[in-house]
C-alpha cells in the first residue's frame, strides 16, 4: 500500500452513477489527492437494508454501477480496497433461499449458522448473556422453511444478514471464491468486515475469541498468497486492536477520532500522547467513516481502564451532541434504526461544532500521526449532518452518508477550508519526511508538537491549544 491518503466512498454518493464516472473523478477533480481508494460495497445490490453490507451476490458488481472490467480499469488509476464481508450474506441470496426451500437437503444447508450449530445441547441463560452483540437483543432471527419447520438462524446484525459458518467447507470455499474474484478484478487490498463476529463458540462472548484470531490469520495468508493486503475492521478495547495488529497487514486506528476530540475540546494532549506511545504503527488512521464515531475504542473494559476516563468520555459525547445542536442524538442509539449502540452518529465537522479552524487542526493531527490516513468522502468536504436523509430512512448512520451532486462537489472544492485541506493533503502525499521517522516532541499538555525526519527532509506540526493556533513547516 502506498503511504498516501486514501478516500473512503460509495460509488453512487459522489455525483457518480457508475465506476466509470468515479474513474473520471480521480483523473480530474481528485487528481493528486489520493493514493488509494476504499470503495464501500459495490456488490449486488448496493441498496439493500445495510447499504451494500448485505450482499445477495458478493461476486457480482451491481450492474447499475458497471462490472469487474470497469473496476480493473479504475485500479490502474488508483489502488483499490474492497470489503470482504466475512460474517454474513443476505437472506435474499440464492444460497439462503435454496436452504429455505429444501431445508437440510439443500447443498447450502451447512453454510448457515443456526442456534443448534453452536448450541447442539441447548444454551444456558449465562451462555446467551455472555454473547457480545452490537444490538440490544439476542443475535437470532426466526425463519420458516418450506416444509413448515422453523429455524433460529444466527443474525448478528439485521434479520436480512444471515451469518455463515466460516469453518464449514462450504463457508471456506465461499470466501475463497470472493478472493479469486477480487484478484481478477484488480483489488490490491481487502477490509475484513465484521471479522470479530465470525467465530461463534459456546461459553464465550463469540467476539474476538482465540479462534477468531486464528481465522483472521488463516484468511490473511490466503489473501497475501494472491498479492492482496489485509485490513481488519474491529471496534473493540484498545489492547485488542494492538494484538490484532501483530497478525495482519493493517488495522484501523479507531481510537484516534475521539482522542482528537478530547484534545481539542479539553485543550489537553495527555491521552492522545499516551496512545501514540503504544499505538500500532501499521494502522490506517481515520476521523470519520461510513459508520459512527466509535466510543468503545477508547473506553474501559470490565475493570480495565480505557484510553480516556469514563467521566471525561461522557463529557466528550455530550459535547458532540451539543455541538451538533442535538441532531446527533436523533441518529444515535435507540433513537433510530442503529446496528451499533456503541457509536455516535454524526459528521466529524458537526461534532466539532462546524469550527473550521478546529476541523483543519483535526485533519492535520490525523495526517501527522503514524499510519496511512483515510478520509471519508463526507469529511473531504467538511460535510454537515444530513437530517433529510435521516428522516427519510430512519437509519442513524445515514446522517453521515449524504448523496452529493456534481454541483455540490464543485462548490465545496472551491471553499477556502477545503482548499487549505487539499494543500495539506498534497503535502502529506508527497513530502519525503513522512516516509522517515516519527518524533513526538515533549511539551506541556496544552501543546502538540510532532516532527517527521527523513535524512535532510523534515515536516513539523505545532498546535497551541490554549490559543487554538496551528503551524506546519516543511523542509
Amino acid at each position: 500500500m502506498k503511504n498516501k491518503i486514501q478516500l473512503i466512498t460509495y460509488v453512487d454518493r459522489l455525483g457518480c452513477k457508475s465506476i466509470q464516472d468515479l474513474n473520471s473523478l480521480f483523473k480530474n477533480e481528485f487528481k493528486g489527492l489520493f493514493g488509494g481508494l476504499h470503495i464501500l460495497p459495490f456488490y449486488y445490490p448496493i441498496d439493500g437494508e445495510d447499504a451494500g453490507f448485505d450482499p445477495i451476490d458478493h461476486n457480482l458488481i451491481d450492474p447499475r454501477l458497471g462490472d469487474w472490467n470497469d473496476l480493473k480499469d479504475l485500479s490502474e488509476e488508483v489502488d483499490i480496497m474492497a470489503d470482504l464481508i466475512v460474517n454474513h450474506v443476505s437472506a435474499k441470496s440464492i444460497q439462503f433461499q435454496d436452504y429455505l426451500q429444501k431445508g437440510e437437503k439443500s447443498e447450502y444447508a451447512s453454510l448457515f449458522l443456526n442456534y443448534n450449530t453452536v448450541f447442539p445441547n441447548g444454551a444456558t441463560e449465562a451462555d446467551l448473556m455472555t454473547i457480545y452483540r452490537p444490538r440490544p437483543n439476542l443475535p437470532f432471527s426466526m425463519f420458516k422453511l418450506n416444509d413448515g419447520s422453523v429455524k433460529l438462524i444466527w443474525t448478528t446484525f439485521t434479520s436480512n444478514q444471515v451469518d455463515i459458518d466460516v469453518n464449514n467447507e462450504i463457508g471456506i470455499k465461499y470466501l475463497e471464491s470472493i478472493l479469486d474474484t477480487f484478484e481478477k478484478g484488480g483489488v490490491k487490498m481487502i477490509r475484513l468486515d465484521a471479522a470479530g463476529y465470525a467465530i461463534k463458540k459456546q461459553g464465550t462472548s463469540c467476539f474476538m475469541i482465540d479462534e477468531t484470531y486464528e481465522f483472521i490469520s488463516q484468511l490473511t495468508e490466503k489473501a497475501k498468497a494472491k498479492g492482496i493486503e489485509v485490513l481488519v475492521e474491529i471496534h473493540s478495547y484498545y489492547k485488542t486492536q494492538i494484538e490484532i495488529a501483530k497478525r495482519v497487514d493493517y488495522v484501523y486506528d479507531f481510537a484516534l477520532p475521539v482522542l482528537v476530540l478530547d484534545t481539542l475540546f479539553n485543550k489537553n494532549t495527555s491521552s492522545l500522547k499516551k496512545w501514540l506511545e503504544v499505538s500500532p504503527k501499521n494502522g490506517l488512521t481515520v476521523l470519520d467513516t461510513h459508520d459512527g464515531i466509535g466510543i468503545v475504542d477508547v473506553a474501559g473494559e470490565d475493570e480495565k481502564p480505557g484510553l480516556i476516563q469514563n467521566d471525561i468520555l461522557d463529557k466528550i459525547v455530550n459535547q458532540m451532541h451539543a455541538n451538533s445542536k442535538g441532531n446527533s442524538l436523533k441518529a444515535t442509539g435507540s433513537a433510530a434504526s442503529n446496528l451499533d449502540l456503541y457509536q455516535v452518529n454524526c459528521t466529524y465537522f458537526d461534532a466539532l461544532g462546524r469550527d473550521e479552524n478546529a476541523y483543519l487542526m483535526a485533519r492535520a493531527i490525523q495526517f501527522f500521526v503514524p499510519g496511512v490516513p483515510q478520509v471519508y468522502y463526507v469529511g473531504l468536504f467538511a460535510g454537515e449532518n444530513d437530517m433529510e436523509l435521516l428522516e427519510k430512512t430512519n437509519v442513524g448512520r445515514d446522517i453521515n452518508r449524504h448523496y452529493f451532486t456534481k454541483s455540490e462537489i464543485k462548490t465545496h472544492l472551491e471553499k477556502p477550508l477545503i482548499k487549505k485541506l487539499k494543500e495539506l493533503m498534497i503535502i502529506r502525499n508527497n513530502h519525503k519526511a513522512f516516509n522517515g521517522d516519527f518524533n513526538l516532541i515533549e511539551t506541556s499538555e496544552d501543546v502538540l508538537n510532532i516532527k517527521w525526519t527523513n535524512k535532510e527532509h523534515w515536516a513539523e506540526l505545532l498546535i497551541d491549544l490554549k490559543a487554538m493556533k496551528m503551524e506546519t513547516s516543511f523542509s
